[in-house]
């Protein structure tokens, strides 16, 4: 399914489609600069996209881990980024799903740093901006296939 196809289903939840025609881009795009955020290990970057109170979240190691916004970036700001390890860039956008004009709910898929990562972000519109309030997510570890 393409990007025009997911649009297009999620439009017809019932909500009245023009608007959020243009929030799907404006949403869409946010989570281009988030991903760009992840790649390339840049905070500030991040820091924009996030809600200030946010939350980033995972049990895919046996244990909860939950991070306010100030706790997860520096975990970022420390680790090498995917860029500067040479790994290839780009994310799957599987759908964005909105609640309402002010909700959305996206979910993405990417490999780096030796993880396969499905990404639950939940979004709202916030004094005319989308961002980021939740991240939830899973890894699996990414075992190469080898040829024989």
């Amino acid at each position: 399914m393409n990007t025009h196809q997911i649009m297009t289903q999620e439009l017809r939840s019932g909500l009245a489609a023009a608007p959020l025609r243009g929030e799907y881009g404006a949403v869409a795009a946010l989570l281009d600069r988030y991903y760009e955020g992840l790649y390339y290990g840049n905070t500030e970057l991040l820091r924009q996209v996030f809600h200030p109170a946010a939350t980033y979240a995972t049990a895919a190691g046996g244990e909860l881990l939950r991070l306010d916004l100030d706790g997860y970036l520096p975990v970022v700001a420390k680790r090498e980024s995917p860029a500067s390890l040479g790994e290839r860039y780009g994310f799957e956008l599987e759908s964005i799903l909105f609640a309402g004009p002010t909700v959305a709910l996206a979910k993405m898929r990417s490999t780096m740093l030796g993880k396969r990562f499905v990404d639950l972000l939940s979004l709202l519109k916030v004094d005319g901006e989308w961002r980021i309030l939740a991240k939830v997510f899973h890894y699996d570890i990414d075992v190469p296939v080898r040829g024989d």
